[in-house]
């Protein structure tokens, strides 16, 4: 049982997520910002009818026998008084502050506000544990030594507050309406939007299994386009793969079928009933002689399976070629001596500068024994006249280019079968040797695989045998 593990996010359901999260968090804040914009619209025409009030109360404020007098007439005080929400209240006061009408205990403007005459002003205030807006004037008289006289008008905030709530009524109300048809529409649009790779699911799931060719890019949207070529490189690259296996299993199934009919043969022939002991020993030799071929051909055939397929799988490190490839010649000594092959090294040391090559250690030591055991395999050799092998690793100083060479003194291959020996099962006519035909391709395919090239010229220009000179550069050494 896995504790950690992940619920399988669906994409439609994280983008339809990320695209209604807001829009469902902007809602509630719509609503306080159109509350406040409402009480702040509401406020505007009441202000207004009391600033007017304040005006009207003003005109009625006179001065006469040296002091403040004022008159308000009955209907101007029912006037005030009409309104079935809020109520009105009023305050006039002298010049030296005495109480003229209206409420006593109405509160006072700020004592610190600098008074200005004639100039209306508003604000907010609480009487009696009610919140009021307030609109006074401080009315000039001309009278000797004396202040302005204050009018005040009051009102509650009931009517303000019913007004706001209508126009956010008005406007909120049609949003529950809007907001449940956004969010189908959105839906509906992300439905349609994800469309295309609904479609690209069922070409994918329609082709059949042996189908590796590429997508069409050009069907898929932009943002989907990198994802449909990486695709269709992992097709590529698997169609290279099984490629591969299938060259690799035709490969062994026809090298192989020429040593195992051998053995098959040599055995019958052991069978016979009038074979003798010397019969029986020549069977055997040649049985011998075939699972050697055999067991030959199955390495190399693994050997170049692996060299196709490692590109993407083994890891790259710098590697000393000088001493990978005293290694394989070391290795190679016992058999060259069994040939009578004058088999030696010469050029750059291990850990010298310019010998070091980003690679696999196991592909290069496989390269170098393959060039090796072609150089032994045909160059032909005697006590008296041995054959000679020379396996160098030089660096240019300047360009940097690192290069492995194996020269032999043999036949040497003809310029028009240069190219040819490269391919898989391909052996030069007029040889005996034994061999596979598949040590130069691996060859090639590590070399490729390395960023290197190879080349075959003769070893000894001129002379005869020419011999042959396999070359392999490196684009370049650390």
């Amino acid at each position: 049982m896995k504790i950690f593990q992940h619920e399988q996010r669906s994409l439609f359901g994280e983008i339809l997520d990320w695209m209604l999260t807001p829009l469902l968090l902007l809602w509630p804040i719509s609503l306080v910002l159109t509350w406040l914009v409402a009480q702040s619209i509401a406020g505007k025409p009441f202000d207004r009818a009391l600033e007017y009030n304040v005006g009207a109360l003003a005109q009625l404020v006179t001065a006469q026998h040296n002091k403040a007098q004022f008159v308000l007439p009955l209907p101007a005080r029912e006037l005030l008084r009409a309104d079935d929400l809020d109520t009105v209240y009023y305050q006039v006061l002298g010049t030296r502050g005495e109480y003229l009408s209206g409420e006593r205990d109405l509160p006072p403007p700020p004592e610190d506000e600098k008074i200005t005459p004639g100039e209306v002003r508003l604000r907010n205030a609480e009487y009696r544990g009610v919140d009021l807006k307030v609109a006074y004037m401080w009315v000039p008289l001309n009278l000797p030594q004396s202040q302005p006289a204050l009018v005040q008008v009051a009102e509650t905030m009931d009517k303000r507050s019913v007004l706001a709530t209508e126009i956010v009524k008005g406007v909120m109300l049609p949003q529950f309406v809007v907001l449940p048809l956004a969010v189908l529409l959105v839906w509906l649009a992300l439905a349609q939007a994800i469309k295309p790779l609904n479609r690209l699911e069922e070409r994918i799931r329609a082709r059949s299994p042996d189908d590796m060719s590429p997508l069409d890019v050009e069907a898929v949207p932009l943002e989907v386009a990198p994802l449909v070529s990486s695709v269709n490189d992992l097709l590529m690259r698997l169609k290279d793969s099984i490629a591969t296996q299938k060259r690799f299993l035709a490969d062994a199934a026809h090298q192989l079928k020429t040593p195992l009919a051998g053995l098959r043969m040599q055995a019958d022939l052991a069978q016979r009933e009038d074979a003798n002991a010397e019969d029986l020993k020549q069977s055997l030799r040649q049985i011998g002689r075939s699972s050697i071929r055999a067991t030959h051909t199955v390495n190399q055939l693994l050997a170049l399976a692996r060299a196709e397929s490692s590109g993407a799988v083994l890891g790259h490190q710098p590697q000393d070629l000088v001493r990978l490839v005293m290694d394989v010649v070391r290795d190679s000594v016992p058999r060259a001596m069994d040939k009578h092959i004058d088999l030696g090294y010469e050029g750059a040391q291990p850990g010298s500068d310019g010998v070091f090559v980003p690679g696999n250690a196991t592909l290069l030591k496989e390269m170098v024994r393959n060039l090796l055991d072609n150089a032994i395999n045909y160059t032909p050799s005697q006590p008296d006249k041995p054959g000679v092998i020379t396996v160098r690793v030089l660096v240019d100083p300047f360009s940097r280019v690192l290069v492995l060479q194996v020269e032999d003194s043999g036949p040497g291959i003809p310029v028009a079968e240069r190219e040819l020996v490269f391919q898989p099962f391909y052996r030069a006519l007029g040889t005996e040797a034994d061999g596979s035909g598949l040590g130069l391709p691996i060859v090639l395919e590590i070399a490729r695989q390395h960023h290197a090239t190879v080349t075959v010229d003769d070893g000894r220009p001129g002379q005869t045998p020419p011999g042959a000179c396999f070359t392999v550069r490196f684009a370049r050494s650390n």
